[in-house]
């Protein structure tokens, strides 16, 4: 059977392009004739997707179609022949971009609309998490179910070693991540304030590292770096770091001393899983999938309480007791989304649409 995926751009390291490859080689592993087709690919990505223009992409017994922003692939899969699987990986509300950046509010907007117009024009609709299945079948989608996003861990734990960059992350300070855009519905600025309320309460000798594009909303990113200032904070205890290498990446995990989640809308949050592959306690906000990815590991607060956040981070930096049984929960809950298991959600999923 040709079981292919669709995605609108190909870019390595990107959640949604791991994780179609990841599915792609376990297809394959299946038996199936399987490819990937993007609008657009990376170059180093030209091995690993085929152009979406290519005759054979309207050639699958089944498509599955990554949406997670509009684009002409919709319409093109509403009219598939074959049978059309949709997997959905959430858009942020329009709203949190309202008062920074009237594209990306379009964008977003749009997004949402195009979603509700393949409602009943799919065999199958799956959500990465409860949560984004819950959205789907809101929206009207009739036939739907749960997919979760296979997240390449191994780029994290078999990344080799960055000895310069560990000696400047071993200085003695607690390390404090973050992964993921620097957009308004991370609650960046709550990052901040909690740096506040950690000097206050806990532990002046901090630092907090953002990793991920900062320059996507540069409004938004100036108002943090004013934040910074009007606390008097020291800016070298701040980090925006931009995209970053593999080998960065996996350098900035390894030197974490807590990962830390303030986000208000998540569809399901990758560096979640990947924070738990390194073995970093997380301090999360109880938030769209956050609880459900979490499946219970970690430590979550709710209501918005930003003392409570420094408490608990300091508790799980300083309390060996308390930090050592956070991570077993993380590791027990990592296996969860362990390859085979995913492979097993994927058959399961496959089952129902060819009965």
């Amino acid at each position: 059977m040709k079981i292919h995926q669709w995605v609108p751009a190909a870019h390595r390291g990107d959640a949604i392009g791991d994780s179609a490859r990841a599915v792609r080689d376990m297809l394959r592993g299946m038996g199936h004739d399987s490819e990937i087709f993007a609008l657009t690919i990376d170059d180093n990505m030209r091995e690993e997707a085929v152009p979406f223009a290519d005759a054979a992409a309207t050639g699958g017994d089944v498509t599955i179609f990554h949406f997670a922003l509009p684009s002409p692939m919709t319409e093109a899969f509403a009219q598939l022949r074959g049978r059309k699987v949709l997997q959905y990986h959430n858009i942020t509300p329009a709203a949190f971009f309202a008062p920074y950046d009237a594209g990306l509010f379009r964008l977003a907007a749009l997004g949402r609309r195009e979603l509700a117009t393949l409602a009943g024009r799919v065999d199958l609709a799956l959500g990465d998490s409860e949560f984004n299945r819950q959205e789907l079948e809101a929206l009207g989608f009739g036939r739907t179910g749960v997919m979760p996003i296979a997240v390449n861990t191994a780029r994290i734990t078999g990344a080799p070693r960055r000895p310069a960059l560990e000696r400047i992350l071993g200085d003695g300070l607690i390390n404090i991540l973050f992964v993921g855009r620097i957009v308004p519905n991370k609650r960046i600025e709550d990052h901040i304030r909690l740096a506040e309320m950690y000097k206050r309460y806990v532990d002046a000798y901090y630092r907090f590292i953002f990793v991920g594009r900062y320059d996507g909303l540069p409004r938004y990113y100036d108002q943090i770096r004013a934040l910074v200032n009007q606390y008097e904070m020291l800016p070298d205890r701040f980090w925006f770091t931009g995209p970053v290498p593999d080998e960065d990446l996996a350098a900035f995990y390894r030197w974490a001393d807590a990962y830390v989640s303030l986000s208000e809308h998540e569809g399901f949050c990758v560096p979640l899983v990947e924070a738990m592959a390194a073995d970093v306690p997380i301090v999360a906000y109880a938030a769209g999938a956050v609880p459900e990815t979490l499946g219970g590991a970690g430590l979550l607060f709710e209501p918005r309480d930003l003392e409570v956040a420094a408490e608990l981070l300091g508790s799980v930096v300083y309390d060996r007791g308390l930090r050592d049984g956070v991570l077993e929960g993380q590791r027990r809950r990592l296996r969860d989304f362990a390859p085979e298991r995913i492979e097993a959600k994927l058959r399961d999923s496959l089952a129902t649409l060819i009965q």
